[in-house]
């Protein structure tokens, strides 16, 4: 025994013995650690991922989600593990949520989160233009929302009268660009969209000037929009300025007296119906007396207008569009409804004003 415990004495006092001692211990502590670490990188977690493609501002249902084991080390701080933060949201207006992929914290929001609507983003005292454009009139699709742009308007034929071109109105911000769908153009979708429309509120004045330059395609009359710091040049024509545009509009049109169109009480006032279960089909309906003691009209978007002496007509409508009708009386009282209509399956159905 005694002999034991000399040579373990002998063992220690040696600083060499010591060493190495010490340097395996260290070793297998850091080996330790690093099986535990690496073990805990490797360990399966289940986290949620989408069961189908999933495109914007969509509510995400049960059937949506499924769970999967990933090693943990695969993870990023800003992905939901939980199934429950998931179900019953929507995914963000600017995200496509793939098949297969795993739900993060940008791309999933509440429903009150949602972006809200071009109609809310209007100004109070302001009324809401569509204003209709194509590819090349966006330039390549390059105006976008929140965009200042200017509309410019052509006038004149070039044969009976002289061309002009000039700004009719400046300064417009553009709320949002949507398809012949009435979706919004530049969501981050898996689909090409193609720009019809650019939504816009202006000043019920600057609305009624626009409308009414909208409908003298018989007068050459054009409308387009140019992005600030634009130039238009039209060749052989004469550009003026804003106020001789103006007067030309007003030269070729009649002012009348508009009753409130939000006066519910307006037994002249003629209604416009969209189906629930048909919304191609539009129902408009007018008071007694039409092609006798009024004259009734209703027109389709920017179309012609159409006089009708029946009380009830139905339009089929195969693209989004605003419906207006109109009563006039005999002193020139003009009595007016319009509605928008939405027959895209995935948009909001348009509500009579």
């Amino acid at each position: 025994m005694n002999n034991v415990l000399g040579s373990f004495k002998r063992i220690i006092r040696n600083k060499n013995t010591v060493t190495i001692i010490g340097v395996i211990i260290i070793l297998i502590l850091l080996y330790a650690g690093y099986s535990m670490q690496i073990n805990s990188a490797v360990e399966p977690v289940q986290i949620p991922v989408a069961t189908e493609t999933i495109q914007p501002r969509t509510e995400i249902t049960e059937d949506m989600v499924e769970l999967i084991d990933v090693p943990n080390i695969s993870l990023s701080d800003n992905v939901i593990r939980s199934r429950t933060s998931i179900v019953g949201k929507y995914s963000n207006v600017n995200s496509v949520i793939p098949e297969g992929s795993m739900f993060y914290t940008d791309t999933v929001i509440d429903e009150e989160e949602l972006p809200d609507s071009a109609f809310v983003k209007v100004k109070d005292g302001e009324v809401v233009y569509n204003f209709p454009v194509d590819m090349e009139s966006t330039y390549g699709n390059s105006i976008y929302p929140g965009n200042k742009i200017d509309i410019y308007m052509k006038a004149g034929n070039g044969r009976d009268e002289q061309v002009m071109v000039g700004k009719l109105i400046e300064n417009v911000e553009v709320l949002a660009v949507k398809d012949s769908s009435g979706r919004n153009v530049f969501e981050n979708t898996s689909e090409s969209r193609t720009p019809s429309m650019l939504i816009f509120g202006v000043e019920e004045e600057i609305n009624i000037l626009l409308r009414k330059a909208s409908y003298m395609g018989s007068l050459g009359v054009e409308l387009f929009p140019v992005p600030q710091g634009g130039a238009v040049t039209v060749e052989g024509s004469t550009q003026v300025s804003t106020q001789q545009l103006v007067d030309y509009i007003e030269a070729h049109s009649v002012n009348i007296p508009i009753t409130s169109e939000t006066d519910e009480n307006d037994e002249l006032r003629p209604t416009i119906t969209q189906d629930e279960n048909n919304p191609s089909e539009v129902t408009i309906r007018f008071p007694k007396g039409c092609g006798s003691d009024y004259t009734c009209t209703y027109m389709q978007g920017d179309g012609e207008a159409r006089e009708t002496s029946r009380r009830n007509n139905t339009i089929t409508v195969t693209e989004n569009l605003v419906v207006t009708a109109s009563v006039v009386e005999k002193d020139g009282t003009i009595h007016q409804n319009e509605l928008e209509v939405i027959v895209n399956n995935n948009s909001q159905q348009g509500v009579a004003q």
